[in-house]
């Protein structure tokens, strides 16, 4: 049986997607080290990425294959405005810059836009697609790691206007499926996908030393809360227990 190009998708990125989350910002980020000088850079990053991303759909929007993934619904520029307006203010669009790492994303949208649109297809499906599944889960986090109220500084993962996720992710893969492109095309929208995994990762790798340090800090002061302990005489286990009443 032939595979679709979902399933080419997600086997042919599966490494990338593996090393990725092993990446040392997402390690510290689903432990909870949520730096906040950190996650607004990197939300500063997101928004000129999905800003190119978006601009080129809405320029390909009636394309052979591009009109047949073209759901506004999930465009996330809006969203990360009012995250930006909420970690820099509202003169934000004077402050904030594209990193090093996220004007090469930003160039290479542009690039395939102009030369191979079909390409797009890839950075698509591995921005949107994550932002529907694992995205959910990093709101959860960093919600609780910075102490956040409602959707303040994670708009970004709020998708008003899809209520069943997983339906719509379903119905996503089933529309890659309908694609009419060459194997050869698919091949290519398979490497495209992989390159954008490392462009992301090269954004994460940007923030390494923000994100150390605040996990250094975090281990430091559950050693000093170890000690403390032992100096009261209490274990750790104690201690929590005579906290909790």
């Amino acid at each position: 049986m032939t595979q679709g190009l979902a399933t080419k998708l997600r086997e042919g990125t599966a490494k990338a997607h593996t090393a990725a989350e092993n990446a040392d910002f997402i390690k510290c980020f689903l432990k909870g080290v949520v730096d906040k000088e950190s996650y607004r850079k990197l939300v500063a990053n997101f928004y000129f990425v999905y800003k190119a991303l978006e601009e080129e759909f809405e320029k390909h929007k009636n394309h052979p294959v591009l009109s047949k993934l073209f759901y506004s619904q999930l465009w996330r520029e809006k969203s990360l405005e009012r995250d930006l307006t909420y970690y820099y203010g509202a003169n934000w669009r004077e402050v904030v810059q594209p990193s090093e790492a996220c004007q090469k994303y930003v160039a290479r949208i542009h690039e395939i836009s102009a030369q191979e649109p079909e390409l797009l297809v890839s950075h698509a499906y591995t921005r949107y697609m994550g932002d529907l599944s694992g995205g959910q889960i990093l709101q959860k986090i960093a919600k609780q790691a910075m102490g956040l109220n409602d959707s303040d500084g994670t708009a970004f993962y709020e998708f008003e206007a899809i209520t069943n996720h997983g339906q719509f992710k379903k119905d996503y893969r089933n529309a890659l499926d309908t694609l009419e492109v060459s194997p050869e095309m698919q091949e290519k929208i398979v490497a495209e996908a992989n390159h954008a995994f490392h462009l992301n990762m090269e954004m994460f790798q940007e923030l390494k030393g923000n994100w150390g340090l605040t996990l250094i800090k975090l281990s430091w002061n559950s050693l000093k809360g170890l000690v403390t302990s032992r100096k009261n005489g209490r274990t750790p286990a104690r201690a929590s227990q005579s906290t909790a009443g």
